[in-house]
């Protein structure tokens, strides 16, 4: 890769990092991931989220589980949140991205019930 790739790549992944920044992610680094030596922008937990957000969209016309099986992807997150917190238990990233998608899938999912049933009068 030339100097001026490097030099793009570098400002490119800067941008990233601001972006997740601005999301509220701590970006710790030895909690996040790394793709050919590049820091992900968001930590392991919070890139999680994120994929269970996305799969939360597209579940949304496909299947929507009941309200108690959302609450647990939410309190399963918490729990491995709470745990490391504490000094119980140390999450590792892999835990965190599961946890993470639980947690984001489960959360939007509420949110998207919510407010079909509030636009719906339910």
């Amino acid at each position: 890769m030339g100097g001026q790739d490097k030099d793009r790549s570098l400002k490119l992944w800067i941008k990233f990092m601001r972006m997740g920044r601005r999301t509220g992610c701590h970006q710790m680094s030895d909690r996040s991931f790394y793709y050919k030596g590049w820091q992900f922008p968001v930590c392991a937990r919070c890139t999680g989220v994120l994929f269970g957000n996305i799969a939360a969209i597209a579940g949304a016309f496909i299947f929507v589980p009941g309200l108690g099986v959302f609450l647990v992807g939410c309190a399963v997150m918490f729990l491995d949140w709470l745990l490391q917190r504490i000094g119980l238990l140390e999450s590792t990233n892999a835990r965190r991205l599961i946890t993470g998608i639980l947690g984001g899938y489960s959360l939007l999912s509420i949110m998207y019930v919510m407010v079909i049933r509030w636009i719906l009068g339910i």
